[in-house]
């Protein structure tokens, strides 16, 4: 049984896509997952699986939703050690990691679409993208950030989902209770 950390794109924001955790537990226990955990309301998963194909993780996760609660989910699934690796390469100092977002897209961008997205930039906002995750700190808060996700999404043409660093460190913590193979 291998542990994974599942990150659900865009739920229970806004009074749209509504997931209650509760019963998003049981679908996925009742979906051949083990050992399932959520962390608070915005789609964070740890789960067990004898699976290791991480897009085969993935559908079955989006296709559980989907049979349940009637709409799409886009599904980012990640070992404990590939997130471990992302928080862990995070390139700002210590006092602005803590401050700062780490957005995961599914898939590596090409070296064009980094180097032309690179390009832009805004006073305040400070990114850095590595491999599959943007690493991003805003002087002035979120509420006021000029970059989002959508930028990324379309210029990457992927999806891209986003975690503080507080939400990390808490599934990270949670995900290690699990391991056992890893």
């Amino acid at each position: 049984m291998k542990t994974y950390i599942a990150l659900l794109k865009g739920i229970n924001v806004g009074g749209h896509k509504k997931v209650p955790m509760g019963e998003l537990r049981e679908l996925l226990s009742k979906s051949g997952f083990e050992n399932v955990q959520t962390y608070i309301q915005s789609g964070n998963i740890i789960l067990q699986s004898n699976k290791s194909d991480i897009s085969k993780i993935e559908n079955d996760i989006e296709n559980s939703i989907k049979d349940y609660f009637g709409f799409e989910v886009s599904v980012l699934v990640k070992t404990r050690q590939e997130l471990q690796r992302i928080f862990d390469a995070s390139p700002f100092a210590e006092e602005k990691k803590k401050a700062s977002y780490f957005m995961m897209l599914h898939d590596c961008p090409s070296d064009d679409l980094v180097k032309e997205a690179s390009e832009k930039v805004y006073e305040g906002e400070e990114y850095n993208i590595v491999n599959n995750c943007i690493y991003y700190y805003y002087e002035n808060g979120l509420g006021k950030a000029k970059f989002n996700v959508n930028f990324f999404e379309r210029k990457f043409k992927t999806f891209a989902t986003a975690r503080n660093y507080n939400t990390m460190v808490k599934l990270l913590a949670l995900s290690s209770k699990n391991v056992k193979d890893q």
